[in-house]
C-alpha cells in the first residue's frame, strides 16, 4: 500500500509506504520534504498549530512507550527523542516524524486531548488554578540554607543596601525559568531528553555528569540545614539529623505515586511555614520601612566587599537543576494541542511562577532585614562578634540572646522547612535528569536516582560534620556556579532554535541579555 498526500494542517509533506513482513505491517520507506521550502508560505498561526501538533503527538507517543514499560526501544522500532520513529526494514534506516505521521493517520486526537488535557471550563481564574504548583517547587531552590546563610551575612554587612540585588536577581530568574517552562510546553519534552537526543554521545554524557554533580551540590546545603535544625529544635545529634533528613526525603518522594500535585502541595506548605516564622520574628524587630524600600529600589554598592557580596547573592539564585525540573513539571499537566491552549498555558505558568518567586523574594527580603536590624542595634561584645561571623548555627544563638528562646525556635522551624524541602526538590529533579539522559524504566529510576543523590551527600555531610557547615555550603555554591553553564547554554540553544519550537523561539534581546549577564 503506497500513499503520498499533503496535509494542510501541518508544515511537512509526508510520503509513507507500508509492507507486510512476518504477518505485520511495518514502515519501509518515508520521505519528508524540507520545512524551509514551505516556511515562507505559512503565516504565524499555521506555524503555531504545526508545532503544537508536533508537541502533542510527541508527548502522546512518549506516554504510550512508557506504558509498555520502555522508553526509546520497542522491538524493531526506536524513538530517538525528537519524536521520530526509526524503523529498520530491508537493511535501511528510515526516519519519519512521528508527530506529523500521527496527525495524518489519526483523526481522533481532539477527543484524546479532551480526555487527558487540562481543559477546565469556567472563569479564567479557575483555569489558572489547574496550572498552579510547579512554581513552588522551583522557588524552594531560592530559599535553601545556602541562600539563608548568604542573606544573613549580607544583612549584617550592608543592612538593606543590597536588597535591590535580590529584586533584580529574581527578575533574571523569572526570565530564565520562563524559558525552561516554554521549552517543555511547546516540545512536550524536558531539557534532559532534548540534550540526550540532540547532542553526540560524548557531549551528552558530559552534560549528564555535570547535571548530577549539580544535583548533589544543591542537596548538600539542604541536608546540612536540616541536621542543624533538628539540633536546634529537638537537640538531636548532627548525624541523627542527617539520617532523619535522608529518610524523610525518601518518604516524601513517595507522594509522587499519588500524583505530582500532592508533592507540590507539600512544598507549598513548607514555603508558608518559612514565611510565617520569619515574619513573626520580623514583626518583633520592626525594621525601618523607608530604609527597606529605599534599599529595594535604589541601587547602591557602598562599604567593604559590597561587590563581592552582591555577586554572592546573585550566584546563590540561579541553580542548574531547576532548569531541568521546570521543563519537566510543565509536562505533568498533559496540555491540550491547540495553539490557543499553548499560549494560555505559557501565560498561566508564567503567572504562577511569578507569584511563587515573589513569595520567595519577600522571604529573602525578610531574612536580610532581620539580620540587618538586629546587628545594627547596640549589642554586647559577644553578640557583636557573633554578627561579624554570622552562620546558620550562630544565628540561632544570636536570635536566642536578642529575641528570646521562643523566637529562636521559630528560626529553627524555618531552617528545618528550608533544608527538608530543598533536599526533596533536588532529589526529585535528579529523577527527571536520570530519566532523560538514560532512558531507564520508571520504577528503576524511582529506586536508583534518590540513592545516586543521597548516598554521596550523606557521606560528605557525615565527614564534614557540624563544624564545617559553612565551608561545605560555600564549596557547594562554587560547584553550582561552575555547573550552571552546562545547563543554561543548552536551554538557550533549544529555546532559540526555530526548527524545534518554531514561532515560540526566543527573541534576540532575551538571548543577548542572558549571555551578557552569564559571566
Amino acid at each position: 500500500l503506497d500513499a503520498c498526500s499533503p496535509n494542510p494542517s501541518i508544515s511537512h509533506y509526508i510520503c509513507t509506504s507500508l509492507c507486510k513482513q512476518n504477518g505485520e505491517l511495518t514502515l519501509s520507506a518515508a520521505c519528508i520534504l524540507d520545512w524551509n521550502g514551505y516556511k515562507a508560505s505559512l503565516d504565524e498561526k499555521s506555524q503555531s498549530q504545526a508545532y503544537v501538533s508536533t508537541r502533542s503527538a510527541s508527548q502522546k507517543a512518549r506516554r504510550e512507550m512508557e506504558e509498555r514499560g520502555s522508553i526509546g526501544r520497542d522491538g524493531g522500532q526506536q524513538q530517538d527523542g525528537n519524536g521520530r520513529a526509526v524503523a529498520i526494514a530491508d537493511g535501511d534506516v528510515i526516519e519519519m516524524e512521528a508527530a506529523a505521521a500521527s496527525t495524518v493517520a489519526s483523526s481522533g486526537q481532539q477527543g484524546d486531548d479532551a480526555a487527558g488535557g487540562v481543559h477546565v471550563q469556567g472563569p479564567r481564574w479557575k483555569r489558572f488554578l489547574a496550572y498552579v504548583g510547579p512554581g513552588f517547587l522551583i522557588s524552594m531552590a531560592y530559599l535553601d540554607p545556602s541562600n539563608l546563610q548568604t542573606d544573613l551575612q549580607a544583612g549584617y554587612s550592608h543592612r538593606y543596601e543590597l536588597l535591590w540585588v535580590l529584586l533584580f536577581g529574581f527578575i533574571f530568574v523569572l526570565i530564565i525559568q520562563s524559558l525552561a517552562a516554554k521549552l517543555g510546553i511547546v516540545t512536550g519534552r524536558h531539557l534532559a531528553e532534548l540534550c540526550m537526543s540532540e547532542y553526540p554521545k560524548p557531549v551528552r554524557y558530559g552534560l549528564w555528569f555535570f547535571a548530577e554533580l549539580g544535583v548533589i551540590a544543591a542537596t548538600i546545603p539542604g541536608v546540612l540545614g536540616t541536621a542543624l535544625a533538628y539540633n536546634m529544635v529537638l537537640d538531636l545529634p548532627f548525624w541523627a539529623g542527617v539520617l532523619i533528613c535522608a529518610a524523610t526525603v525518601i518518604l516524601l518522594l513517595g507522594l509522587q505515586s499519588y500524583g505530582v500535585r500532592k508533592l507540590e502541595f507539600m512544598i507549598a506548605v513548607f514555603m508558608l511555614i518559612m514565611a510565617s516564622c520569619f515574619f513573626i520574628e520580623l514583626s518583633h524587630v520592626n525594621p525601618p520601612m523607608n530604609e527597606l524600600i529605599e534599599g529595594l529600589f535604589i541601587p547602591r554598592l557602598k562599604g567593604h566587599y559590597a561587590i563581592s557580596d552582591a555577586v554572592a547573592l546573585i550566584s546563590a539564585l540561579v541553580v542548574p537543576h531547576n532548569l531541568f525540573l521546570h521543563s519537566s513539571l510543565v509536562s505533568s499537566r498533559n496540555l491540550p494541542s491547540s495553539s490557543e491552549a499553548v499560549k494560555d498555558a505559557s501565560v498561566f505558568f508564567l503567572l504562577e511562577n511569578a507569584f511563587a518567586l515573589f513569595l520567595a523574594l519577600v522571604i529573602n527580603v525578610a531574612i536580610v532585614s532581620l539580620s540587618g536590624t538586629i546587628c545594627a542595634d547596640n549589642l554586647s561584645l559577644d553578640d557583636t562578634n557573633t554578627c561579624s561571623s554570622l552562620t546558620l548555627k550562630s544565628a540561632s544563638v544570636l536570635f536566642k540572646n536578642i529575641l528570646g528562646r521562643s523566637r529562636s525556635i521559630f528560626y529553627g522551624l524555618a531552617l528545618l522547612a528550608s533544608g527538608q524541602s530543598c533536599a526533596v526538590v533536588t532529589t526529585y529533579s535528579g529523577q527527571y535528569i536520570m530519566q532523560g539522559f538514560s532512558g531507564m524504566r520508571v520504577f528503576i529510576i524511582y529506586l536508583f536516582a534518590p540513592c545516586l543523590t543521597m548516598v554521596p551527600t550523606l557521606i560528605i555531610c557525615g565527614i564534614g560534620g557540624a563544624l564545617r557547615v559553612r565551608q561545605l555550603i560555600n564549596i557547594a555554591a562554587v560547584i553550582l556556579s561552575f555547573v550552571l553553564p552546562f545547563a543554561l547554554v543548552p536551554l538557550l540553544k533549544f529555546s532559540s532554535c526555530c526548527s524545534m519550537i518554531g514561532p515560540y523561539k526566543n527573541s534576540t534581546w532575551v538571548s543577548s541579555l542572558i549571555l551578557w549577564l552569564l559571566p
